[in-house]
């Protein structure tokens, strides 16, 4: 056998992900309905386009030379942080990144060793314990509500031990689209405190918030970072421009965490970045933040393809949590069998996301990124399979 433990590990918890998208990728076809990923399904945002042409043209020899965090990029951050958060931070806090993929990469390498082990939210983004088991980490499930899907801090608690070195938490949720509110990262500051005394180690939190500035309704935004001092933030500013290709994303410090950590933390970044494998993104998406911090999808027309959806759904007798935030809906297979929902749409030409990637095998995910005229060639293939057969 020429692959390590680890990586067959890691192959087998990311092998059903990995069928997936091959499928999809063979199912292209102009006649064929992708309710599947968050992937852009019309030309690019004339914003992004306008901030990435004006970085092109070299200005400097040394334009297109190795780059770590560039300073522009960092305070561009650490402003836009300022005025969301409400919270001091500073471009030192900041490290530019590939997505939030290289963000979260990035925290795991700052803050564990070997063996320890990090709780995540199920359902959750199916490529946490993947990415956990490739760096010899250990996953432990921390379930949400079954019903509400709000984050249990109770579930969190159990699943504490004296190895857990990270919860993980995001909001708003992939794929619930939960937005949680301060009062919830109030109790689960208390519990992570309780446990870090109990076990003499810092139990850190880590908020995978991409979907942050994607909410509907006026839904405010609360980051667990303002109620819990060891916090690190990932961000991915491929949700709000939605360029997923584009990989340009940010982990940032709390400033809350103590003076000496903090230090510690920021004097370390560089140094893991080049570690991991030149951790930064390019010179020219990082060039474009100042620009791309003002760039936004069309929240309108997003919500109202989540109301025209989501009505339609929950009409036909679905059940469908009304997201709060992210552009998905998730919701119940009719009959409790998700796979079996899947094959039924995809033998109409119509794609969804199989809960059974989320570890939830009686449920699905609608994407919302797919064109009005996509989801209105959906609906009725949905309305008509929302009794389970039989």
């Amino acid at each position: 056998m020429a692959l390590s433990n680890r990586a067959q590990h890691t192959r087998a918890s990311i092998a059903a992900m990995s069928a997936f998208f091959t499928e999809m990728s063979n199912a292209d076809r102009p006649d064929v309905v992708d309710l599947t990923f968050g992937n852009p399904h019309e030309m690019a945002l004339p914003g992004l386009v306008d901030a990435i042409r004006a970085q092109v043209e070299p200005q400097t020899v040394d334009w297109f030379a190795y780059q770590n965090s560039r300073p522009e990029a960092q305070e561009a951050v650490a402003s836009g942080l300022r005025a969301e958060l409400g919270l001091d931070f500073e471009p030192a806090d900041i490290a530019m990144t590939q997505g939030a993929f290289g963000a979260i990469e990035l925290a795991f390498a700052a803050l564990t060793d070997a063996g320890d082990e990090v709780v995540i939210p199920l359902p959750g983004w199916f490529c946490y314990a993947p990415m956990l088991r490739a760096t010899d980490l250990v996953p432990v499930d921390a379930p949400l509500d079954p019903e509400t899907f709000d984050l249990d801090v109770e579930a969190i608690a159990r699943a504490i031990t004296p190895r857990t070195r990270i919860v993980v938490v995001n909001s708003p949720a992939n794929p619930t689209g939960r937005v949680y509110p301060k009062e919830t990262w109030d109790a689960l500051a208390e519990v992570l405190d309780r446990a870090s005394a109990a076990h003499g180690r810092r139990i850190w939190l880590l908020s995978d918030e991409p979907y942050r500035r994607i909410r509907f309704d006026g839904i405010g935004f609360a980051s667990p970072a303002g109620s819990y001092p060891w916090t690190l933030i990932d961000y991915s500013y491929g949700k709000i421009l939605l360029a997923p290709g584009q990989r340009l994303g940010y982990l940032a410090i709390s400033p809350l965490v103590p003076d000496d950590e903090r230090a510690e933390l920021r004097g370390a970044m560089d140094s893991l970045q080049l570690a991991i494998g030149w951790g930064w993104p390019d010179s020219i998406m990082q060039r474009a933040v100042p620009e791309l911090e003002h760039v936004s999808i069309d929240m309108a027309e997003l919500t109202r393809r989540r109301d025209r959806a989501y009505g339609a759904l929950t009409d036909a007798g679905y059940a469908i949590t009304r997201p709060e935030g992210t552009f998905y809906l998730w919701g119940r297979a009719p009959g409790g069998d998700g796979n079996a929902f899947f094959d039924r749409l995809a033998e109409r030409g119509v794609y969804v996301f199989p809960g059974a990637l989320f570890d939830q095998p009686r449920h699905f995910r609608i994407s919302l990124t797919a064109t009005t005229d996509m989801l209105e060639r959906a609906i009725p293939h949905l309305v008509e399979l929302a009794q389970p057969e039989g």
